[in-house]
């Protein structure tokens, strides 16, 4: 940049303003360098330059009153400024759009093919999926961000070998290691796909965090976009049926298939255009479901009572219920984590504890309770019914669960007795996006020659 540039000017305005508060007149170069870390992520996604700063200040802002301060005289004036229409930001927002389309067609297009009776009697789409889908959103990435030909090798790579497991490992009909790949691939594929998204730098927490309030913030636009298409679908089928045609076949052949595919990049492409009007939902969504689900984390262990301890039958174990419930019990804890992380890259690093971060503290000890006992359970099935693959997968996420949600349990009982910082709390959980990645891969690379394909 330019002494010219006005983002220069503003960043030295802010600098000064900052500064001004002898508490953190030493910090000034530090968190300098968290706004302009922003700054480069938020105009790599297609924002302006005067968008990019305001965003990047509310949410440096929170890290100091003056700060806050700050981001509050100025909003108004950056605003107004943005209401004027910006020929470069307005350019760049239709390249990434069409780009955004051109790659969701691909995307739709890819599924389509892959569905036909010809690939493994219509299952490779369904193997295949992670590698026929997440491929385009990380180009989506890598194209916006112009990245380095170093990122691209790094994200094309796991890419390549993931679909080589895939299909040329002589899978098992009717076995639990081709499923568990194809699942643990989506997971994989994902976080490699983070790496594109933040062009290489995934070793700061800060900018892993970044990448997680991407990814809620997805997940709430791709739900949007998956519940009007429910809408569309229903009233297709309700029209044409008038008319006495079945819109069924189309329905599940053509509109689900490749509407779901090609809104994993609209979905993308939606959170970067509206990456100032999400985050003021996201605070809102948290606060929502937390109590929700600390609630249904409290019910859980209560129907885990029910469901009775360790009981003998003929000589043989019962371990608390049926597998089914220890699948469901799973999934819970699994979004719960998600939820927490959400709430965490949501949240004001600034502000006190309230109430909000103790009910936090009860959904993170009740999530523990449930993943303790989950264990047990697993630990008991596969003593009573040996090993199997899926045993085995489930007992090793659910370790680094355990692991990740004591650590955060305990993170959070000493920051809400002001004992340590918010930001401990942000890098205990972004240290454990790779483990999630390593496990995952072990799960699509290693199971299936541990348990021959079956």
């Amino acid at each position: 940049m330019s002494d010219t540039d006005p983002t220069e000017s503003r960043v030295a305005q802010w600098r000064a303003y900052v500064a001004q508060r002898d508490t953190i007149a030493r910090d000034v170069d530090e968190l300098e360098g968290h706004l302009r870390d922003q700054l480069e992520g938020l105009t790599a996604s297609g924002l302006s330059p005067d968008e990019a700063f305001l965003i990047a200040v509310k949410r440096l802002g929170a890290l100091d009153d003056l700060a806050r301060e700050f981001a509050r005289e100025h909003s108004e004036r950056l605003w107004k400024q943005l209401v004027a229409p910006d020929a470069a930001a307005a350019a760049s927002r239709t390249r990434g759009f069409w780009l955004a389309l051109g790659l969701a067609f691909a995307a739709a297009a890819a599924v389509r093919l892959a569905m036909s009776p010809a690939l493994q009697d219509g299952q490779f789409a369904s193997v295949n999926v992670s590698v026929l889908v997440l491929p385009f959103l990380a180009a989506y990435f890598l194209v916006r961000r112009r990245a380095k030909l170093s990122t691209v090798l790094i994200v094309a790579v796991p890419f390549v070998a993931v679909a080589a497991v895939l299909n040329l490992y002589p899978f098992e009909a009717g076995g639990m290691t081709q499923p568990l790949a194809a699942v643990h691939a989506i997971v994989a594929l994902w976080l490699v796909s983070g790496i594109a998204y933040l062009d290489g730098d995934w070793r700061r927490a800060h900018a892993r965090m970044d990448f997680v309030r991407f990814s809620g913030e997805w997940f709430v636009y791709y739900v949007l976009i998956a519940l009007g298409g429910g809408l569309l679908a229903a009233v297709t089928v309700g029209v044409f049926g008038a008319i006495g045609i079945d819109a069924l076949p189309f329905i599940s052949e053509w509109l689900l298939p490749c509407g779901a595919a090609g809104a994993v990049v609209i979905a993308a492409w939606l959170v970067e255009t509206k990456q100032s009007v999400i985050e003021n939902i996201a605070p809102v969504l948290t606060r929502v479901f937390t109590p929700l689900f600390t609630a249904l984390l409290l019910a859980l262990i209560a129907a885990f009572a029910l469901q009775g301890v360790l009981a003998s039958d003929a000589g043989s174990i019962v371990v608390f219920g049926a597998r089914d419930l220890l699948i469901v019990f799973d999934v819970v804890v699994v979004v719960v984590l998600a939820l927490l992380l959400y709430s965490l890259s949501a949240r004001d690093p600034a502000a006190r504890p309230s109430w909000f971060e103790w009910l936090q503290l009860v959904m993170l000890a009740s999530a523990l309770a449930v993943d303790v006992l989950v264990l047990v359970s697993m630990i008991g099935r596969i003593a009573e019914y040996g090993a199997s693959a899926n045993k085995l997968a489930s007992l090793g996420l659910n370790l680094i669960l355990l692991v990740n949600l004591a650590g955060a349990a305990w993170l959070q009982t000493r920051f809400v007795l002001g004992r340590t910082a918010f930001g401990r709390l942000e890098r205990w959980q972004t240290a454990f996006l790779p483990a999630y990645l390593g496990w995952a891969g072990v799960v699509v690379v290693v199971f299936p020659l541990v348990f021959a394909y079956a």
